[in-house]
């Protein structure tokens, strides 16, 4: 049965730029030149800002990268994508300007031909009113239902939707309404305009924007939307618990935010709870997040009698009342005299910090001059387009109240395409270009999600970096380097289609009639080649055995998740080879669970599943050399292939790096390839104990060869003997997923649930007080979580509650892994 395995290495990859040549653009990135880098590309960060924190992203295991033979690196200099001028355009009050361009460089090799005059199709929305978001939180923090309130309030729905109810627009899968969780990244279109009010200064009032927004999940599981979607957004809404404060899939969204350089504003959500504490969230955002985060608005009440909000940046109090039921109607009025010394106070603070980051602001007060609502909010945006500020606001989204001043603040605060670095990729022989946000450039997209739709088919979902693109138009793929047509292409409201005749530069959208395209793909004009980094994903770390209830439904199994996983980064399908068993590996046991549910919905393919088994990996821990030889005479040609290999450990979370060091020609050129491809398989199947091998370094060092016997073949397998018997001298050890765990428990079933955890070799980080609750953080081996929401519900009589993230790989520990070993030959299913 055909299903999908690992990943092929693209035909053209992403290749890192050299350390010594760093390029300007977003996001930034000073990896090793490569030739073959991972399957979804590298990862790359810019350094940590004070608004971000210096939180690093887990290690993940990666695909094989190839390091060519030694030679001469020649940094190369950006290339500016050609294109003429646009018009220029009155900019909205407040509007920073663009950052610099950098002076043109001497036309190089690879600079790609001036765009020959044409027609720009008039776009209906000037770029710089238009904002590119997403909504991102802890799950059950509240951004479906802020997302809800958005649309709403700005008029793209007529009637809000509830959670509970299963009635939002973003939430629109069957599996999502009915377990009130977002699964998938859902992409809607919403106009703003900032309604003028006297006293209050906006600096957008009365001028129209366009807000694209991305709803995406806040289950562990399904963090692959999250990570594509940051890497095409302009800005984000962090939505916080008033509550429970930053949890820990808000510190792995917001990690995700800081690798692709994307501006925060953050919003208190659920100020009508019980146990509310604003001052507590933003201290929370400070601590754990390393956020330079500081509140433009202040609660009035709290809990029950929360009401509105005091606008510090203006010196005003917005006031709901429960009279208005859809919250579409407050007051502005002077801050109540009970609270005018705490504004005042807020204020000053606000003012000092912007003044810390800000030269303007701090020369005002340096010369004692007044400090205006203009010029604050001004300075405040142009921190937050840096990335060293981050605005905080609160609110309560189910009960209606305080949505409009962060939609607002979306407006004032968060940049537009023109705001940020231009897109940076590569020309076709991996020199620098910057793509600009321009209509008149060459067209540059990446498509970032694929969806499989019942009425339309393949929808590929694409941000559009410059240039514009219309129906009917033929892109290229530099990845295949093939050219395919474009049927339809479509404005997306969630599950909701409109037809377009034209996308922009700086648009989200979707098309209609590509079919050889995976996730992370740049689609652009083929004279312009240009290959844009792709988003990088998770490796699996749960998988299981999965069979159809009947023979007649193999096929349609197989057509199914070959669809899933196309749609699905994270998610891997395989046969395993010793059993003929069918593996399927996620993210988790929901992740799983959502995959067999959606083949019974979708395909009709009811199947059966074997128990969840954990994605071990191997590693080695010592230097090893290995000669691998392959010689077979039977009369005629023969083969003969002979390879030296030497392996190292490599830093955790590399991944494996092969680099050919032959020098003379003792193993012909044409057969490098051969023996590369030799490595690669031994690596993916296990040295140790039949897991894929990761963090290893691999060099081709010496060999021989038969002018006549010699082949690709041979080589192939002598690169496989090579590494093998390496290994038997490298210390091969076994690698296991650990999670970071946070338990909270009422304070009578602290212990009880400490001891369970060390029962499950967890190592206690913290213990924490909150709210008359205790929460217990651990990193615990995720073969022992398995089971844990039944304990958790026994111990604490239904009282407590848990959350889990991967947090890296770990050795695991010589009396657990012979038990393990012993499984694995019992249970191939592990192997994934």
């Amino acid at each position: 049965m055909p299903v999908s395995g690992p990943r092929p290495a693209p035909a053209r990859p992403f290749t890192a730029s050299p350390a010594s040549a760093p390029v300007s653009g977003r996001p930034g990135f000073h990896a090793p030149a490569t030739v073959r880098p991972p399957t979804h590309g590298a990862a790359a960060t810019r350094p940590p800002s004070p608004a971000t924190g210096t939180a690093a992203t887990p290690a993940r295991p990666s695909a094989p990268r190839i390091v060519p033979a030694p030679g001469p690196l020649k940094p190369a200099a950006p290339v500016q994508v050609p294109a003429p001028k646009p018009a220029s355009a009155v900019a909205a009050p407040g509007t920073p300007a663009p950052a610099p361009t950098p002076a043109k460089p001497a036309a190089p090799k690879h600079a790609p031909p001036a765009p020959k005059a044409a027609v720009i199709p008039k776009r209906p929305y000037p770029l710089e009113c238009t904002r590119n978001i997403g909504i991102a939180a802890h799950i059950d923090a509240g951004k479906t239902t802020v997302t809800e309130r958005i649309l709403f309030y700005t008029g793209l729905i007529h009637k809000m939707g509830e959670v509970h109810e299963g009635t939002t627009v973003t939430d629109w899968m069957e599996q999502e309404r009915e377990r009130g969780i977002t699964i998938t990244s859902a992409a809607t279109t919403c106009y703003w305009t900032q309604k003028p009010e006297g006293g209050v200064y906006k600096a957008f009032a009365g001028v129209p924007h366009r807000i694209n927004i991305i709803d995406t999940p806040g289950h562990v599981d399904f963090t692959a939307e999250v990570e594509r979607s940051m890497r095409v957004l302009d800005g984000a809404v962090a939505v916080f618990c008033a509550v429970a404060g930053v949890q820990p899939q808000s510190e792995t969204v917001w990690r995700q935010a800081t690798k692709y350089s994307v501006p925060r504003v953050a919003f208190v959500n659920k100020m009508d709870r019980v146990g509310a504490d604003f001052e507590r969230a933003v201290g929370e955002m400070r601590k754990k997040l390393g956020a330079y985060a500081y509140p433009v608005v202040l609660p009035i009440g709290k809990e029950d009698d929360f009401r509105g909000v005091i606008d510090l940046v203006n010196k005003k109090a917005w006031l709901w009342d429960d009279s208005d039921e859809p919250g579409m109607n407050y007051r502005i009025e002077e801050i109540p005299a009970e609270l005018k010394d705490a504004a005042e106070m807020a204020l000053a603070e606000l003012v000092d910090a912007v003044s810390n980051k800000d030269d303007e602001v701090a020369s005002l007060i340096i010369e004692d001059k007044p400090v205006t609502a203009e010029i604050l909010k001004k300075a405040i945006r142009r921190l937050t387009c840096k990335i060293e500020f981050v605005p905080v606001l609160c609110g309560t989204a189910f009960r209606k109240r305080a949505i409009q001043p962060l939609v607002d603040a979306v407006v004032d605060y968060l940049p537009s395409p023109l705001d940020i670095p231009p897109a940076q990729g590569q020309d076709s022989g991996a020199n620098p270009i910057l793509v600009k946000p321009e209509d008149a450039a060459k067209f540059c997209s990446i498509a970032f999600k694929l969806w499989s739709d019942p009425y339309v088919g393949k929808l590929v979902f694409f941000r559009v970096y410059s240039g514009t693109l219309k129906k009917g138009d033929m892109i290229y793929n530099p990845r295949t380097r093939k050219r395919e047509r474009v049927n339809r292409v479509m404005m997306m409201q969630a599950d909701k289609r409109i037809d377009l005749d034209t996308v922009h530069a700086g648009d989200i959208a979707a098309l209609v009639g590509l079919k050889n395209i995976t996730t992370g793909d740049t689609l652009c004009n083929e004279s312009l080649d240009v290959l844009l980094e792709p988003p990088t994903f998770p490796e699996p770390v749960i998988s299981m055995a999965v069979e159809p209830k009947t023979t007649a439904d193999r096929d349609k199994m197989s057509e199914g998740l070959q669809r899933l996983s196309e749609e699905d980064p994270t998610f891997r399908c395989f046969t395993n080879e010793e059993t003929g068993q069918l593996i399927i590996a996620g993210m988790g046991e929901l992740h799983l669970e959502i995959i067999r549910d959606r083949l019974m919905r979708e395909f009709k393919v009811e199947a059966t599943a074997g128990a969840p088994q954990i994605a071990y990996r191997e590693t080695l821990t010592k230097p090893a050399e290995g000669v691998g030889k392959f010689i077979r005479q039977s009369g005629g040609r023969g083969q003969y292939g002979h390879a030296v290999v030497t392996v190292e450990p490599n830093e955790r979370g590399k991944g494996v790096e092969i680099e050919n060091k032959i020098v003379g020609g003792v193993i012909p050129k044409e057969y490098i390839p051969a023996v590369i491809d030799g490595i690669e398989e031994a690596v993916a199947g296990g040295v140790y104990a039949g897991y894929p091998v990761v963090d290893v370094k691999v060099a081709i060092i010496d060999g021989t060869f038969h002018e006549v016997d010699s082949s690709e073949l041979a080589f192939k397998m002598a690169g496989i003997f090579a590494v093998k018997e390496a290994a038997k001298k490298a210390g091969a050890i076994l690698l296991e997923p650990i999670m970071k765990v946070e338990v909270t428990t009422p304070d009578e079933y602290q212990g009880d649930l400490l001891g369970d955890l060390n029962r499950r070799r967890g190592k206690i980080h913290s213990i924490e007080v909150k709210n008359n609750s205790t929460i217990l953080s651990a990193d615990v081996p995720l073969s022992e979580m398995f089971g844990y929401a039944t304990a958790i519900r026994s111990l604490s009589k239904g009282r407590a509650a848990y959350s889990m993230e991967p947090r890296c790989f770990d050795q695991v520990p010589a009396s657990v892994a012979d038990t393990i070993l012993d499984s694995a030959k019992k249970r191939p299913a592990a192997r994934s």
